[in-house]
């Protein structure tokens, strides 16, 4: 389904096209889910800790093209609000070859840098060989991962957010079986881990592929529209760069809080990487909602409906925060229980870690439902620099404050540090919108 976001009722309109979002999103963590429930019920929370270790690692990595998609999607879709269906898929035949570029370019890189990444990453010696040998197969996949993202954000970016979900779904579950089928029939311990979420990887980017270019007719480039047009790559930059490097800023903060994480050994590595998941899968609504909601403001900005952007504003921030209230409630009350679908009750002291993380940060979702929002306004506006700017003050509090308040109150004054950043980064990017909304909407 295809959703005009000019139009209809603003409250109704960014639920529904934001819940398949939701649902994907979700159902892509079963990746990760997977590999953390599997890998710590039948390998142990050793192999746990370097799956976590490896999980801030790449999500670090893959955020970089990841940011790339997402400032191409506002690109689109101001074109689509634009109505200029020409220059959107000239937009897409550049995206394409600039992020599978940036992409490869990456993989190379980190595969020949493996080992000063892992001594950058203080990985304890007793977990080194199981974190290389997971990183080095679950490289092999970003490739894909780069793919899908980027099909994905082209059908977000013209109104389409279910049909990604119909194969990750496939995808997931395929998952989860080849998880089972590599780690407890053939043996195959963290290696078989990886490469179940590989494949399962390749599987919904060439499926989504596939579909785009048999379904999607209406904006599939044709041969007039593969030429060089470097006004067209200077926009795409305009609006990626800026956004990449939100994403990476802000994943590079959380590499640098595992590698503070690290230093307090393997019980607090397993009870970070298990919270870690929870904390993930619990605010991805929220996530998504800004995502949808990043749509909304990039059609209605190339539309000029600055009361309807206005009203959607108020309207999202309220939602958000609701939802993200919710959120924090049940995770407070079932932090205990969660932890123990990640780990065997017997690692209390695993358990008790992960605890008081989702205890902290968890109780605070509204501060990063409303971050998530303000990425999503700068970056629709043609203020992405904004986002990079938020990203940079809610990252650069958090580090500093973890590595100052680690030393006196231990793994709690790193889960402190995290809320604080996000409210800090929220007061300025409201006050940034109320002082200049006359210029920031024309």
């Amino acid at each position: 389904m295809y959703y005009d976001l000019t139009k209809g009722p603003i409250t109704k309109n960014l639920i529904l096209f934001s819940l398949p979002m939701i649902a994907g999103d979700l159902l892509q963590q079963f990746y990760n889910i997977a590999d953390t429930l599997i890998v710590s019920r039948f390998i142990g929370s050793h192999a746990l800790a370097a799956v976590g270790s490896a999980y801030a690692l790449m999500t670090f990595l893959t955020s970089i093209f990841i940011g790339l998609a997402m400032g191409v999607s506002s690109l689109l879709s101001i074109d689509l609000g634009k109505q200029e269906e020409e220059r959107l898929k000239s937009t897409i035949v550049h995206s394409f070859f600039l992020i599978m570029s940036i992409t490869i370019i990456l993989t190379i890189l980190v595969y020949l840098g493996i080992n000063p990444i892992l001594h950058f990453l203080q990985i304890p010696q007793s977990l080194l060989y199981g974190t290389q040998t997971y990183l080095l197969i679950i490289f092999s996949g970003m490739i894909a991962v780069a793919l899908y993202n980027f099909i994905t954000c082209i059908l977000r970016a013209v109104g389409n957010s279910l049909t990604p979900l119909y194969f990750l779904g496939v995808s997931a579950l395929i998952n989860i079986i080849l998880d089972l089928v590599f780690i407890i029939v053939f043996h195959m311990g963290i290696g078989g881990a990886a490469l179940a979420t590989v494949i399962a990887q390749y599987i919904s980017a060439i499926g989504i592929t596939l579909y785009f270019c048999k379904h999607c007719q209406a904006y599939m480039p044709r041969k007039r529209h593969c030429h060089y047009d470097s006004q067209i790559l200077s926009e795409i930059t305009k609006y990626s760069l800026f956004t990449c490097l939100q994403q990476s800023c802000m994943n590079f903060g959380i590499l640098l809080i595992q590698r503070l994480v690290d230093s307090f050994g393997a019980i607090t590595m397993a009870g970070f990487a298990a919270a870690v998941k929870i904390d993930t899968f619990a605010y991805l609504p929220v996530q998504d909602f800004g995502n949808a909601f990043s749509t909304f403001i990039a059609q209605n900005f190339g539309a000029h409906h600055k009361k309807r952007l206005r009203s959607g504003i108020k309207i999202a921030t309220c939602v958000s925060a609701l939802f993200s209230l919710i959120l924090s409630l049940l995770v407070f009350i079932f932090a205990k229980p969660l932890m123990m679908l990640f780990v065997k009750a017997h690692e209390i002291q695993v358990i008790s870690s992960g605890v008081r993380y989702l205890r902290i940060e968890g109780a605070f979702y509204v501060g990063i439902g409303c971050l998530f929002l303000l990425y999503g306004l700068y970056r629709s506006i043609d203020k992405p620099q904004m986002s990079l700017v938020l990203t940079i003050i809610s990252l650069g509090l958090r580090v500093v404050l973890a590595y100052a308040f680690a030393p006196i109150w231990g793994e709690v004054g790193i889960w402190v540090s995290i809320p604080i950043g996000w409210f800090i980064a929220d007061t300025f990017g409201y006050f940034y919108y109320l002082r200049h909304r006359a210029t920031l909407l024309p």
